[in-house]
């Protein structure tokens, strides 16, 4: 039985790296840590968004935020503090990645840490239409 993809269509030329990554991204179901995206008012042109990722008990250090390709990975590591003597360990020192995928022309602007709340800012800015005209040549 052959499987149909919304990019199965003849007129789409180019999308198999879409379809791929929407693949990857239906798998990644863990939900921690919980996150929030909210559409900013304000802005100028075009999108601003803010990732919220609720990471209580990460520290700066803990935490990496790096854009790869047109990937947005948000790390996080807690070191396990061997010194202490826990008499009852509710909270993990648990690790995390989340990932979120971010369309063509989309800016990460900053990232802020505050009250144990990761506050991710992003853009995009209204792109410049081009048109360009494809010369036809015509050969005898």
């Amino acid at each position: 039985m052959t499987r149909v993809t919304p990019f199965s269509s003849p007129l789409l030329l180019g999308f198999d790296a879409i379809e791929k990554t929407l693949e990857r991204v239906a798998k990644s179901g863990d939900g921690y840590p919980p996150y929030n995206i909210e559409r900013l008012a304000g802005g100028e042109s075009g999108d601003r968004l803010r990732i919220t990722l609720a990471v209580a008990g990460f520290c700066e250090a803990d935490l990496e935020v790096t854009l790869e390709d047109s990937e947005l990975v948000v790390r996080g590591r807690q070191n396990d503090d061997t010194e202490r003597q826990f008499l009852h360990r509710g909270i993990a020192a648990r690790q995390f990645q989340r990932v979120f995928v971010l369309a063509d022309g989309m800016r990460v602007t900053g990232a802020e840490l505050k009250n144990g709340l990761l506050a991710i800012d992003l853009d995009r800015p209204e792109p410049d239409r081009l048109v360009r005209k494809i010369n036809i040549s015509v050969k005898d």
